[in-house]
C-alpha cells in the first residue's frame, strides 16, 4: 500500500511522553498494537513533518473531513 492510496482500516492513535523520557505514538487497530519510541528531537522532526503534509494537502484543495476532526 502507498502512502497516497486510501483505505479502510480503523485505528487508534495516542501520542505522549513515557517515565523514560521518550515520545510514544502508539498505534492499535484490530490485531495490533505498535508502540513507537522517540526521542523529543526525533518526535519534534515528527511534528515537522506533521505540519508539512498538512500545510501541502491544504494547498491540494481536497475534500475537508466533516467536522475537521482526527481520526482515531
Amino acid at each position: 500500500m502507498s502512502i497516497d492510496k486510501e483505505s479502510d482500516i480503523a485505528a487508534n492513535l495516542q501520542i505522549g511522553p513515557t517515565t523514560l523520557g521518550m515520545v510514544r505514538i502508539y498505534v492499535e487497530a484490530e490485531g495490533l498494537e505498535l508502540p513507537l519510541d522517540f526521542d523529543p528531537d526525533e518526535a519534534e522532526e515528527i511534528a515537522e513533518e506533521l505540519r508539512a503534509a498538512a500545510e501541502a494537502a491544504r494547498g491540494m484543495g481536497g475534500p475537508a473531513r466533516p467536522g475537521g476532526g482526527r481520526r482515531r
